[in-house]
């Protein structure tokens, strides 16, 4: 059953001093995803699911264990007719946020770090300030969707809006889908293999530090795991 979670984005805050009753609840999910590049969420259902391998060959079409360029975009062309909900060739703010509080909820900067399934920890309560200085991106711990995937992008729909009007083209996405495979297929060779995406992951694990008041969520889940 989906766990609620109470979120009070850090542009709420003044109206929630006036009318503390408006606070924001989102749908959590069992499990934490693996965003994929486009903000996808994949979760896993028993520990021994492969999240990462679970999108890979959903995007590697033909099956041949390689992810091209054009694989990456119709990929991305599938997900965008998902979150297009209304089919009108955009996602609009309407649609973003649904993705931000339906879709993909744990990408949120206020929702704590979740587990892998199998690696239940007790809830810790978390202070409003300490979810306040993550959102502005205090102690260079990974936020949002790049807790979760392959790029230290946070909200991966949105930065796909290259002209600031709120809004994402089916071109836009289409641009951002091959900006990323570029940013992942850093030798250039124009394809990538779930071997290379695998060790992508945790080199990204390896350089990002998390702040000191990042408690993980004490739901369950297949989050990054905290580093030393």
């Amino acid at each position: 059953m989906p766990l609620p979670v109470l979120v009070i984005p850090v542009m709420a805050l003044a109206a929630q001093a006036a009318a503390p009753s408006r606070s924001i609840v989102v749908t959590g999910r069992a499990w934490a995803p693996f965003i994929s590049p486009m903000g996808e969420p994949f979760r896993a259902r028993t520990k021994s699911d492969d999240t990462l391998a679970m999108w890979f060959g959903q995007a590697d079409r033909n099956h041949d264990g390689v992810l091209t360029a054009d694989e990456m975009r119709a990929d991305a062309d599938r997900f965008f007719a998902t979150l297009d909900a209304n089919h009108d060739g955009e996602i609009d703010p309407d649609e973003v946020m649904h993705y931000e509080a339906e879709v993909a909820p744990e990408i949120q900067v206020v929702v704590g770090t979740m587990r892998k399934p199998g690696e239940a920890t007790e809830r810790k309560n978390r202070r409003l300030a300490d979810g306040i200085g993550a959102a502005m991106g205090f102690g260079g711990a990974l936020q949002g969707a790049a807790r979760y995937g392959l790029l230290n992008m946070p909200e991966p729909v949105a930065a796909a809006d290259t002209d600031f009007d709120r809004g994402v083209s089916l071109e836009e996405f289409r641009v951002a889908a091959a900006r990323r495979f570029q940013l992942l297929d850093s030798g250039r060779t124009g394809r990538l293999t779930l071997p290379q995406l695998e060790a992508l992951r945790e080199i990204a694990l390896a350089k990002k530090g998390r702040s000191r008041n990042d408690d993980d969520d004490g739901r369950v889940g297949n989050g990054l795991p905290p580093e030393n």
